[in-house]
């Protein structure tokens, strides 16, 4: 096995490992029962609104599938794209690496509906940008917003940190769309050309993106208590660094590293409230998804059998 096979599932290890022990000395005093009876107190219709901002960030993330083929002037039935994607970010965001996983998950799809090799990498790293994308407007946004998101994290944070950061976000967003607008020559890497994105293109993915880490985000403001909230845009700045961060660790469904961050970003919450809000997270965005997404496999792998057996069929019949 090459050095780079092994890379970055030892990284997502380290990374589960470091973060766990982190979350040991956070949390000695915590007990298990403290974490049921924040879940327990969650109101029914709580959980009805975090499942439904779960639905909706996935819808999302098809989207994202959506704006990519659009820029490859693909047709695709939206029911194969949803799916396709659905079962992509379900087990890629389980797994770690997410741009390996969802690669392999993706070519695999895809294939069977005639993209080429290098369709289907444009079409992954699309979607990776345009999530990148989302990420830096929405985080641009939220410091403008919420500038004492910093000192969360930072203490004595130089005054105006925020602004400028903000600043420089939206900035390097405002780049992309003036490349968009000036129509870019497009870049060519050996026999792979990659458009710059024309503007429609560009407007979706600026709606898309924001749109689903919003999503993503609601989960956890619903499950979190009212006493002491601190407000959506606080727990959008606090899940924007900690999503983000998890991604970069390619930690398992960022074990560790999600409640690390969150932990540290609302420290006016009881723990147990949070871990509490971090579990239903998982449960509706990652762990029923999965479970779900090894369905879709399953019967998407016996489709393909059934066809092989029946092309095999057909040929030796005639």
């Amino acid at each position: 096995m090459r050095l780079k096979d092994c890379l970055w599932p030892a990284v997502g290890v380290a990374a589960t490992g470091f973060s766990a022990w982190l979350l040991y000395h956070e949390l000695k005093g915590l007990s298990l029962g403290d974490m049921l009876d924040s879940l327990e107190a969650i109101p029914p219709a709580h959980w009805l609104l975090a499942a439904g901002a779960a639905v909706a960030a996935y819808a999302a993330l098809a989207g994202y599938d959506r704006i990519a083929l659009l820029h490859l002037r693909r047709s695709i039935p939206w029911a194969f794209i949803a799916a396709c994607s659905f079962t992509t970010y379900a087990l890629s965001h389980n797994i770690g690496a997410s741009v390996l996983s969802g690669a392999v998950v993706r070519y695999r799809a895809y294939a069977t509906r005639g993209l080429t090799a290098s369709e289907i990498g444009v079409l992954v790293a699309l979607c990776s940008f345009t999530f990148v994308l989302g990420a830096v407007l929405l985080g641009g946004v939220v410091l403008l917003l919420e500038p004492g998101l910093v000192e969360r994290f930072v203490d004595d944070a130089p005054h105006g940190v925020a602004v400028a950061a903000a600043a420089a976000m939206l900035g390097l967003v405002l780049l992309y769309v003036l490349g968009s607008w000036l129509g870019l020559r497009p870049l060519r890497i050996g026999s792979v050309e990659i458009r710059y994105p024309e503007l429609p293109i560009v407007a979706r993915q600026l709606v898309i993106g924001p749109a689903e880490l919003i999503c993503a985000a609601a989960i956890i403001h619903f499950a979190l208590p009212e006493a002491g909230h601190p407000g959506f845009l606080v727990v959008l700045g606090v899940f924007l660094a900690s999503f983000c961060t998890a991604l970069l660790s390619h930690a398992p469904g960022g074990l560790g590293v999600l409640e690390v961050v969150f932990l540290a970003g609302l420290p006016e919450l009881d723990p147990a409230d949070v871990l509490a809000a971090l579990v239903v997270f998982r449960l509706f965005y990652l762990l029923i998804p999965f479970a779900l997404s090894l369905v879709v496999v399953l019967l998407f792998e016996h489709s393909q059998l059934v066809r092989r057996w029946s092309a095999r069929g057909g040929v030796g019949h005639d």
